[in-house]
């Protein structure tokens, strides 16, 4: 997803996010570090959220039924990988997925494992960094393939 498409589709649901959570405008512009007038506007769909505004409902909400039921990848996950998608970034590591996880492919150092208890799917670097996360394996294979390709 397109870092304009996600602020969009966000844009469009913090009304429902905001509902769900039951706060009136006020409250939830106080939370985003908005006006009520700009947050009004956004519900209108006059205006878009701003990139920051979107990083601060995905944190404080990143529990939301919506959010939940409407991706197959963590809100967060989302974020982040839209965040670093044109940054070199460095990873914290990890401990290489040696009790929880299992290896599904490996290419040049990089591997993609599957948690054995939530099964959801990861990326490690060959630092055992973790570069991305979902639990959609087609969306995992393409960012690794554009990695691997890349390397």
């Amino acid at each position: 997803m397109k870092k304009e498409e996600l602020i969009r589709n966000l844009s469009a649901s913090e009304k429902l996010i905001r509902a769900e959570y039951g706060l009136n405008q006020e409250q939830m512009a106080g939370m985003l570090g908005m006006s009520r007038k700009s947050l009004v506007e956004t519900e209108k769909g006059r205006r878009t959220l701003s990139w920051t505004e979107c990083i601060a409902l995905c944190a404080l909400f990143a529990d939301s039924r919506l959010f939940a039921d409407s991706a197959d990848t963590h809100i967060l996950e989302q974020i982040r990988n839209i965040a670093y998608s044109d940054t070199e970034i460095s990873y914290p590591s990890t401990m290489g997925g040696k009790v929880w996880w299992r290896d599904i492919e490996k290419t040049g150092g990089y591997r993609i494992q599957q948690n054995v208890i939530s099964s959801h799917y990861r990326i490690l670097n060959p630092k055992d960094e973790r570069i991305a996360s979902s639990f959609d394996m087609d969306e995992i294979r393409e960012i690794f393939r554009n990695m691997t390709r890349e390397k």
